[in-house]
């Protein structure tokens, strides 16, 4: 399965729109005003069915995921010197990016590849192309890279 992850051009807060190998918009996302880094995730049909939302006061970037209003787990950046890493403790999945912070490889804790993110160059916002291994986790692929996008944002 093949996602287009593609941020709005004017947005005053973040805000994406995530479309599938058809061009149909299977999700928006969209940043909420608040004292962490919050972004809601919703379906076709204007439900809410994720949030990523940044916790604060801790060393190390962290986003509590959401997944249908049940909190599912942590996404947490590890202390890396030149490629971006990141755990996702309810899922047993570990991520490491490449230098650029460009491509991301998502791999489970059985080594099996779930999913691989590259960013599309020369576009006027940030676009990410995710190739979904299996379509039942899509939702939590695209909460992994909403995380690791704002994490770099908030760097930048």
């Amino acid at each position: 399965m093949k996602l287009l992850f593609k941020q709005r051009f004017f947005s005053w807060l973040d805000s994406y729109d995530i479309y599938d190998e058809a061009g149909n918009t299977v999700y928006t996302v969209e940043g909420q005003l608040s004292l962490t880094k919050c972004l809601d995730v919703h379906d076709p049909q204007g439900r809410l069915v994720g949030r990523a939302e940044r916790q604060i006061l801790t060393f190390l970037p962290k986003f509590d995921i959401y997944i249908d209003d049940e909190y599912k787990g942590t996404v947490t950046k590890e202390f890396s010197f030149f490629r971006p890493s990141f755990d996702i403790d309810y899922l047993g999945w570990h991520v490491d990016g490449d230098v650029f912070e460009w491509d991301y490889e998502i791999v489970s804790s059985t080594g099996e590849v779930m999913a691989t993110v590259s960013k599309e160059l020369f576009n006027f916002t940030d676009t990410y192309v995710l190739n979904i291994k299996y379509p039942q986790s899509a939702l939590h692929v695209l909460m992994l890279v909403l995380a690791i996008d704002a994490e770099k944002d908030s760097r930048n």
